[in-house]
């Protein structure tokens, strides 16, 4: 199949402000043997796409394209004889115009991307890619982070930092099915409402209580099994205050800037435990991509997972720009997609 000799994308000549991002015409990407060339519909804006434009995490090179997840059609499958036989990418059923998702590559953000077929992930028929570019990164974290980061079960009792965000949102509906009890923290009445419609048994509105003591009122002075905490900086200090002994404190982002340096003396007063684990590192391989793409997808399709909508951006340099600032200024609730292409 011919391809064309450019693509349009949403780049980057130099980390900064938003102001750096535009629309630019690239080179078509190079197609490697063991690849799958997408053409892209819809590509998700995420948190960690600020975190490189603004230089807090580093770029291979630049200008660089942004964006770690899309969903789209197939154009091209991989041409190495070694990839065509593997049985795991035998398993995916590939197909060219078949709908496909990618959670976990840079540079996604364009009409056209060659990814590694291991990276791909297939996306059933009903399940549009609208909603597979909303679920991918998200949802996988997501379910992931409660499998492998800590094992949330039936009785415990979480907290869940900006919960009505899109990965707050899917957290709740989790924990709700687990039936774990959901404690989550955000900054309207509005979003608290919305957190509570999808799963949350308690919000704390931020802006107007005190979290710490919140916390120890709905769980006796005991604290919580597990904190999942996407801002970072501003909550890091407090979440040692709210978690119970031998408890969890998973550092899921940076919403608020990167956790400074400390002493691990903070974790011996109770025992915490503390990660902060990559969705990219629980998927590592073909078969952990297939395994949690699979289990996304089904819980997409019951319903036990609804996947918010908030906005859909143009695919143009202010658009773009607008989406993230949007994102870091907590105007949204769930997620936030650019469309790329019909």
């Amino acid at each position: 199949m011919s391809f064309p000799s450019t693509v349009e994308a949403i780049t980057i000549p130099k980390v900064g402000g938003v102001e750096v991002i535009e629309k630019t015409t690239r080179p078509f990407p190079e197609v490697k043997p063991g690849d799958v060339v997408i053409k892209v519909e819809y590509g998700g804006v995420n948190f960690i796409d600020t975190y490189f434009r603004s230089g807090l995490y580093p770029l291979e090179k630049l200008p660089a394209i942004l964006g770690k997840e899309v969903a789209g059609t197939i154009a091209a499958l991989p041409t190495d004889p070694a990839v065509l036989n593997d049985e795991t990418f035998k398993k995916n059923a590939f197909a060219v115009g078949g709908k496909v998702a990618v959670a976990d590559f840079m540079g996604t953000h364009a009409t056209y991307i060659s990814v590694p077929w291991k990276l791909a992930l297939p996306v059933p028929a009903s399940i549009s890619t609208r909603v597979a570019a909303a679920a991918t990164l998200q949802g996988i974290t997501a379910v992931s982070f409660f499998e492998e980061a800590y094992k949330v079960k039936k009785g415990d009792t979480i907290l869940v930092h900006t919960i009505a965000g899109g990965l707050g949102l899917l957290f709740a509906q989790l924990g709700r099915r687990i039936g774990a009890t959901v404690i989550g923290t955000t900054s309207t009445p509005q979003k608290a409402e919305l957190a509570k419609s999808r799963g949350a048994d308690h919000v704390i509105i931020y802006t107007k209580e005190d979290t710490v003591q919140r916390v120890l009122e709905l769980t006796n002075g005991q604290g919580v099994d597990a904190i999942f905490d996407g801002v970072g900086k501003t909550t890091f200090d407090s979440n040692f205050k709210m978690i119970k002994r031998k408890g969890t404190i998973v550092s899921v982002g940076n919403a608020s800037g990167a956790v400074e340096p400390f002493s691990l003396l903070k974790l011996v007063e109770k025992n915490v435990k503390l990660l902060r684990p990559t969705m990219s590192k629980y998927v590592f391989t073909a078969e952990e991509a297939f395994y949690y793409g699979q289990q996304v997808w089904k819980l997409v399709d019951n319903g036990e997972l609804k996947i918010n909508i908030f906005k859909e951006y143009p695919f143009t340099t202010e658009g773009a720009r607008e989406a993230q600032q949007d994102l870091t200024g907590g105007k949204t609730t769930g997620k936030l997609l650019i469309k790329i292409a019909d």
